[in-house]
């Protein structure tokens, strides 16, 4: 069984006492693994992949490159500190993804994004398909998605970096796992670190980005992570039944 998101412990907690040995789990990131040890069980991570010939590795930018938002708007994105960030640091920022059509979220929108849009260089492009983020991502000098919550994985931190685009996030969730500190990107724990992080991009190569996605995050690195998984698994059971 593979989790995607943070395990419910007491379904986990039966589920690994019910099934023993017969159950194995896994999950898109050690972070969530952690979560799921408490109950109980066998858990193994394995991050999710992000196809490589979907996202085109662009090694250069522009100089006044944006800054990328790309998830939902909601509060726990952190779309409202990402405004900040590039309004002190006098950098475009695009904000795309989804809105989130709740109370919160709408009061979210009107009173924190909408009244900071088309001007000083901060624009909405609405929500976007593969194509678009490819090339959103692509053009981007940086992904700035200052997280409030403890991200499972995050699949469009592995897009940004198989488009060669360093990352700037927070040291919450699986971002530790998917962020090298000062090689692909920089987690930050506020805004002022934030600020010091757009000034430090130009020291990152994007051909590290790019490599951190072929290596950790495309198909060929996760699939056989699978198949040794499920090999292990059958094998001890095939030899004790012969």
């Amino acid at each position: 069984m593979s989790f995607q998101r943070r395990p419910t412990p007491r379904t986990v907690h039966w589920a690994a006492k019910l099934a023993g040995r017969s159950l194995t789990f896994t999950g898109c990131s050690d972070h969530i693994c952690q979560q799921g040890r408490l109950a109980g069980g066998q858990w193994y991570p394995i991050h999710n992949f992000v196809d490589l010939q979907t996202y085109a590795f662009q090694p250069h930018v522009a100089p006044d490159a944006p800054l990328v938002f790309l998830s939902r708007v909601e509060r726990i994105k952190g779309a409202h500190t990402a405004i900040a960030i590039a309004k002190r640091t006098n950098c475009r920022l695009i904000i795309a993804g989804n809105q989130v059509n709740s109370p919160e979220g709408t009061r979210y929108w009107e009173e924190e994004i909408a009244p900071h849009l088309d001007k000083d260089g901060i624009e909405y492009a609405g929500a976007v398909n593969d194509r678009q983020k490819n090339e959103l991502l692509g053009q981007a000098a940086a992904l700035i998605v200052p997280i409030e919550w403890d991200e499972p994985f995050g699949i469009v931190f592995a897009e940004a970096l198989a488009c060669g685009t360093p990352i700037i996030s927070c040291p919450r969730g699986a971002l530790l796992e998917i962020v090298r500190q000062g090689i692909d990107g920089f987690l930050v724990r506020n805004i002022e670190e934030g600020c010091t992080a757009i000034e430090k991009l130009p020291l990152l190569n994007r051909d590290h980005c790019r490599q951190q996605a072929e290596q950790s995050f495309s198909a060929e690195a996760i699939v056989p992570q699978y198949t040794s998984l499920y090999s292990r698994l059958i094998t001890p059971r095939t030899a004790q039944v012969a």
